[in-house]
């Protein structure tokens, strides 16, 4: 009698976990998530997508947030733009500083730039159950003197969702020059913000010193990145996945100070997990694949890198 070979068993396909923050003026981070997951995919891995955001631009897409009504305000340098209103299920308003007032490359100038528009989106939301205000991307470095212009009181409860922990007196030397502000320039922001409330705040040094404006106001300030890994439920679904990938366009040591990328790795960490950090571009000495950094090859990019994991595991 000729015994037969029992059939082999099928090897499990590999459980990924798409997770993203956004490729600032490239791509979404659920554009980005779609671009890893369909390079997973092509190669048999079973991928989830789960986006990240920090607080700054994009996070009130990330969180499900759905448009409630636009409203017109002042940019940072004083020109008409509509800003959204956004909900979420539960009642709560959402507004973004990037929506109101957003960072402009063509025009830094730190003494110009003015969040007052941010303070006509809050004034414009009316009375709230809740308020949620995502701090990040902003043309700003006026320590939120714009936005108390505009208003002196909060629509509701509000819980301030910030991209960066950087106290107030430390936001000048860390985001300053991103803004145009040169040396002499950050000297006199430090001078301007010594002595603001609030300012030895985690987070109040957001967006420009906003964070600390917002929580003199009585607001709370949390950690935008976390706040999101909360909501999302990441931990949980990265405690399913056998790869997890994450990154954003730039990854720097301002990646691992409160980003939702550097969140991430650190949770993977902790369970164990295995985690591939990429960057569009990344600096020296930093453990991460850093892509082509060709902003017209960003999605090719990240379906490359998805089918280079996704066989790398299987």
């Amino acid at each position: 009698m000729t015994r037969q070979r029992a059939p082999a068993t099928a090897a499990r396909p590999v459980r990924a976990l798409a997770s993203p923050a956004s490729l600032k003026s490239v791509l979404s981070a659920p554009e980005a998530a779609a671009a890893l997951a369909a390079g997973l995919a092509r190669v048999g891995a079973q991928a989830e997508q789960a986006p990240l955001a920090d607080g700054g631009e994009g996070t009130a897409e990330v969180l499900g947030a759905r448009l409630l009504r636009r409203h017109r305000v002042h940019d940072a340098f004083g020109r008409l733009r509509e800003a959204p209103l956004r909900t979420l299920a539960d009642g709560t308003v959402v507004v973004e500083s990037a929506d109101a007032i957003p960072f402009d490359p063509k025009r830094l100038d730190v003494f110009a730039a003015s969040s007052r528009g941010l303070g006509e989106l809050i004034a414009a939301v009316g009375e709230a159950p809740r308020l949620l205000v995502c701090l990040g991307g902003t043309a700003t470095m006026d320590g939120g003197s714009g936005l108390l212009e505009v208003i002196d009181g909060l629509p509701g409860p509000t819980t301030v969702l910030c991209d960066a922990r950087a106290t107030l007196l430390e936001a000048p030397r860390a985001f300053g020059p991103q803004k145009g502000a040169s040396p002499v320039d950050i000297e006199e922001l430090e001078r301007r913000f010594r002595g603001l409330p609030c300012g030895e705040l985690p987070g109040s040094g957001a967006a420009g010193g906003l964070g600390a404006a917002l929580a003199s106001l009585g607001a709370e300030l949390v950690s935008g990145a976390r706040y999101v890994l909360d909501a999302i439920r990441f931990r949980e679904r990265a405690a399913r996945a056998d790869l997890v990938v994450t990154g954003e366009g730039m990854v720097d040591r301002t990646s691992f100070e409160g980003k939702a990328p550097g969140e991430a790795v650190g949770v993977c960490e902790e369970l164990g997990v295995l985690c591939v950090l990429f960057g569009g571009r990344v600096e020296q000495g930093i453990d991460a694949r850093a892509l082509s950094g060709d902003p017209a090859r960003a999605r090719k990019d990240l379906e490359e890198l998805g089918v280079e994991l996704g066989t790398r595991r299987a």
